[in-house]
């Protein structure tokens, strides 16, 4: 099923209602005829769709696409018309069920030669490699009169095993003397005019390296092109072979062992796999990102939408410094943005946390305030409101911006920095990027942090002055505001060496088949990081809070790191090392995963290509295959079904090669039968 990337559900696409697509219509319908308004193939095409924008476009192209929505054939398209092409599109076929309509000239339900011969002939692969449209093939499926009409299901295996067709009779015309062998050169020919939906830009460039130099034979050929058809198949059986990692290396062997259940992939499909990976690096192995470099893009992963999508390099090669500063800043920033959001969702959570972890027992005092996190909770909304929740946000907020922004855009770089040119990077590097992004942290959180704490205790005094951020800074003075920093590095160094491993590894088990991450998955994965990571360093958190608080009258105080855990030992015991665990987990552990969703939504729909490397996970990651003309703009009036409808048109081309000319008129050609070579 062509369509079944889309969604996991048998509901493809939700379909609009009836009066939001009736309000789109007339938007758009420029015609008026006896009382009805309808869209010309202009207005369809060219301003709804949003394609063939040029002024030089080609008239006949767009009519043939118009075509597919208006079945009555008539030259215009009504407002049912318009609806009913909404509600195919939200079928699980709708790539072959547009293509047929796209043939289907006379609305009829049936495709005749003529109308099979109309369309072909007026694509650009025919007039680059014209097709004999009364050879044995054609024949086999209209007859040998060529009267017989194809109905959708017939339909869909003559498209099927058309372009197929079309390579075979593309061999034959470069091997006129029937050697079974062509050159490299003429290899290349064929694979960029009849296949080139086939072929992404690394497999393009490399179409006459992968043969050493050798002719390439007939069987090779079918080979090449029986792979890069089969590329999704490929890339189950790696997944099968490494048990659902994407970044294993696999070995011939491996690949081979794994593949031998898949009767459709054979030996000579696996040697050119390596062969092509082996003409881009030569590792001897394959990862799954080397798959994507050489699969093309499937057309349904066009669908999400972007806010902003802007190409700040051409290539990879064009990285500079300065453009790496801009890719930090940008990072940076949304960073920032993510951060706030995640703690303002948890904010109560740690409030609760740290008077939990402020609570002493065998203290002079002797005074026991809350009996646990829910009797803390509870205390607090009666005594202090639910504001009280949110005491000492603001600085928090404050804080919380450069401080994700910064452990987010360090772990970032520093994996960047580690990371190969097939994406594999060492568990090792791993945990050392999130050490580093942890220790980074540490010089702009711990200021801020400090004051935070100070502002959550001081509503535990009935009656007590009011505590001001700024009066809590006054008394710190600047070397104050650094008080306990050598147990927040104890705490947030290990804390992020545990997490982002931990996240990235566990968003990579929750991708789908295609190894991208939908957003739920993408907050499971760091909501699931979190808990190991926020749990195994609350020792440190106790510490770090008790030397940042102003010791009340009678109670112990503490000198340094080492001075505060062994007092808390010899006076509190072992237990209190793991005070407010629950509430640091429960806090830490949705905030990093409402952080790092936002994070990451955030890089998909407001997307700059700097040249360097995505966020794991993102559909945009695959690769794109060469040469698409219809590109356009994501347009706000492209509801329910019509979400689809240009990537579907660019399915139409990339799946079955059907090309249709952008600018002036087709070319007149003559079949390759009556050509020579």
């Amino acid at each position: 099923m062509p369509y079944k990337n889309m969604q996991s559900s048998s509901s493809y696409l939700k379909r609009a209602s009836t009066d939001k697509l009736r309000e789109v219509f007339v938007k758009y319908a420029s015609l008026q005829k006896n009382g009805e308004q309808y869209m010309t193939s202009e207005d369809f095409v060219r301003k709804y769709l949003g394609l063939f924008s040029d002024v030089a476009f080609n008239d006949e192209s767009v009519r043939l696409l118009a075509g597919i929505a208006d079945t009555s054939k008539d030259g215009l398209i009504s407002f049912s018309e318009f609806q009913a092409f909404e509600g195919l599109l939200c079928t699980p076929d709708a790539l072959y069920k547009t293509a047929f309509q796209l043939f289907d000239r006379q609305g009829n339900g049936t495709v005749s030669y003529d109308d099979f011969a109309d369309v072909v002939q007026k694509t650009e692969l025919h007039s680059k490699v014209p097709f004999s449209l009364d050879s044995p093939f054609i024949k086999r499926y209209f007859g040998e009169k060529k009267q017989r009409l194809i109905n959708y299901a017939e339909f869909t295996q003559l498209l099927h095993d058309f372009h197929e067709e079309y390579a075979m009779e593309a061999f034959r015309s470069k091997d006129p003397a029937g050697s079974g062998y062509i050159s490299p050169l003429d290899f290349q020919d064929i694979m960029i005019k009849v296949k080139k939906h086939l072929l992404t830009a690394e497999v393009k460039d490399n179409l006459v390296a992968v043969t050493e130099g050798h002719k390439v034979s007939f069987p090779y050929f079918m080979a090449f092109t029986s792979l890069l058809n089969n590329m999704e198949l490929i890339k189950r059986i790696y997944l099968h072979a490494t048990q659902g990692s994407r970044t294993e290396p696999v070995t011939k062997d491996e690949l081979l062992y794994a593949a031998q259940t898949m009767s459709q992939i054979t030996p000579l499909e696996i040697d050119i796999l390596f062969q092509l990976t082996g003409a881009l690096h030569q590792s001897g192995r394959i990862v799954y990102s080397d798959l994507n470099n050489i699969a093309p893009e499937h057309y349904t992963k066009h669908i999400t939408t972007r806010l902003a999508e802007i190409k700040a390099v051409e290539s990879p090669a064009d990285r500079s410094a300065f453009i790496q500063i801009l890719e930090s800043t940008y990072r940076f920033t949304l960073g920032s943005f993510a951060g706030a959001v995640g703690a303002t969702v948890v904010y109560p959570i740690d409030l609760v946390k740290t008077r939990m972890q402020n609570q002493r027992t065998g203290s002079f005092i002797g005074e026991i305030a809350y009996r646990n996190s829910w009797d803390c909770f509870k205390k607090v909304v009666r005594h202090e409101g639910v504001l009280g929740l949110y005491r000492g946000l603001l600085p928090q907020l404050m804080g919380v911006a450069p401080e994700k922004a910064i452990k987010l855009t360090v772990n970032d770089f520093v994996r960047d920095k580690f990371t190969d040119k097939q994406g594999l990077i060492s568990v090792y590097a791993e945990i050392f990027a999130g050490g580093c992004a942890g220790a980074s942290q540490v010089v702009f959180t711990n200021p801020l942090e400090i004051v935070k704490i100070r502002l959550q205790v001081a509503g535990e005094i009935a009656g007590g002055a009011k505590v001001r951020a700024l009066s809590v800074v006054r008394d710190l003075g600047l070397f104050g505001l650094y008080k306990g920093a050598r147990a927040c590095l104890l705490r947030d160094v290990p804390f992020s060496a545990i997490y982002f491993p931990t996240y990235a590894h566990t968003k990579s088990l929750f991708a789908d088949e295609d190894g991208y991450n939908h957003p739920l998955t993408l907050l499971a994965a760091g909501a699931i990081a979190g808990v190991p990571a926020a749990s195994l360093v609350t020792p440190a958190d106790v510490i770090k809070t008790r030397l940042q608080v102003v010791a009340r009258t009678g109670q112990t105080t503490y000198s340094g790191v080492w001075d505060a855990t062994k007092k808390i030992m010899s006076e509190e015991g072992p237990r209190a090392f793991w005070k407010g665990t629950a509430a640091r987990v429960f806090r830490s552990s949705p905030q990093f995963g409402v952080t790092l969703v936002t994070y990451e939504l955030l890089q998909r729909m407001f997307y700059v290509d700097f040249g360097g490397k995505q966020p794991a996970g993102s559909e945009i990651l695959k690769s794109k295959p060469v040469d698409i003309p219809l590109i356009h703009s994501m347009n706000v009036d492209h509801i329910g079904g019509y979400r689809a409808a240009v990537p579907m048109l660019n399915g139409i081309e990339s799946k079955f090669g059907l090309f249709l000319p952008r600018f002036g008129c087709p070319i007149p050609t003559t079949p390759i039968s009556q050509t020579g070579s």
